[in-house]
């Protein structure tokens, strides 16, 4: 009887110990520089979105956060590292729809599941998507262009960031929503990729609104539908894909924050709290509008269903149009 009560008594107490040292951990929490995991390079809509919630977010918690930039694989090597790095709280990453949905939806082996190997903190920002045309292209809006694609299957291409990027994907899931038939030309990137739309080598692009904005507004590209909520004040005359009945290709780019997999939730409470004060002031709101992003600031739970949501629809758009990585 005393080796048994000797031996409830330690699971007790262990049990007690675990429950009082969690909370311990985030009180003192953090106590040392943060690493944030940018996976792209420097200078793009990711890294800008970034950088302005992680300078905001190290005067918050009292602590810098350091931004390392872990480019390749259309993001999916940092991914890949924030899945494996320590639950400590001190090692924070980006995640995207490229990252968290695309990549690993085109390639099974990419090294990491976006549903489990990630602790989710919050959606950080949002960020429209476009559908624009070379001004030589002969429609002027959105049903002179469906028109005209319909009419001319195969005839008229697409230029995309890269093959399994998030405007490939914006582009298959547009013809499968359309019964249209526009093929798809993958560039290395999105500068590369307006080049040739610029110059009318390719007709039609999918993009991120930030990076077509300054070609839309200097009247070198003519938008046709945006991917948004509501229409821009950029572009008040361009309907959104919503309007037009295509609800499934309305969906903008996002920008979250996310730990490794088993970060103690009360850590992951305390950036939650820090990351939507930030968003909420100002200058943060301001500076992320732009760069042609909109503050979010949403629940850990939230984020993971959003995340989640993507993930199955990007399995549904590959396994229905046989998308393939090396594939065009």
């Amino acid at each position: 009887m005393k080796l048994q009560f000797s031996v409830t008594s330690l699971v007790v107490a262990g049990l007690m110990t675990t429950c009082m040292v969690a909370p311990a951990l985030a009180q003192n929490y953090p106590s040392k520089p943060i690493k944030l995991i940018v996976p792209f390079p420097p200078g793009g809509t990711t890294d800008l979105v970034a950088r302005i919630v992680g300078e905001h977010l190290g005067r918050e918690l009292g602590q810098p956060v350091i931004v390392d930039n872990r480019a390749g694989a259309g993001g999916s090597i940092g991914a890949a590292a924030i899945s494996k790095s320590e639950p400590d709280g001190y090692t924070l990453g980006i995640a995207t729809v490229s990252t968290h949905a695309v990549n690993p939806a085109c390639n099974p082996k990419v090294g990491y599941d976006p549903t489990k190997d990630f602790a989710p903190v919050t959606n950080i920002a949002r960020s429209p998507n476009v559908l624009a045309v070379n001004l030589n292209f002969p429609a002027q809006d959105y049903k002179q262009f469906i028109d005209v694609v319909r009419k001319n299957p195969a005839k008229f291409s697409y230029a995309s960031s890269g093959t399994c990027g998030l405007a490939h994907m914006m582009g298959e899931q547009f013809k499968v929503s359309t019964g249209t038939y526009i093929l798809h030309v993958p560039y290395r990137g999105v500068g590369p990729a307006l080049n040739d739309v610029l110059g009318g080598q390719v007709q039609i692009i999918f993009d991120n609104v930030p990076s077509s904005l300054p070609h839309i507004q200097g009247g070198k590209l003519r938008p046709i539908a945006v991917a948004w909520n509501k229409r821009l004040d950029a572009m008040p005359t361009v309907p959104t894909f919503s309007e037009l009945g295509l609800q499934s290709v309305n969906d903008p780019a996002w920008y979250g924050l996310v730990a490794p997999p088993k970060t103690p939730a009360e850590i992951v409470k305390k950036l939650n709290a820090a990351v939507v004060k930030v968003l909420n002031l100002p200058e943060v709101k301001e500076r992320l509008k732009a760069g042609g992003s909109e503050a979010v600031g949403n629940s850990p739970e939230a984020f993971n269903t959003e995340i989640q949501t993507e993930y199955n629809k990007m399995k549904d758009l590959v396994k229905k149009q046989g998308i393939k990585l090396d594939a065009s």
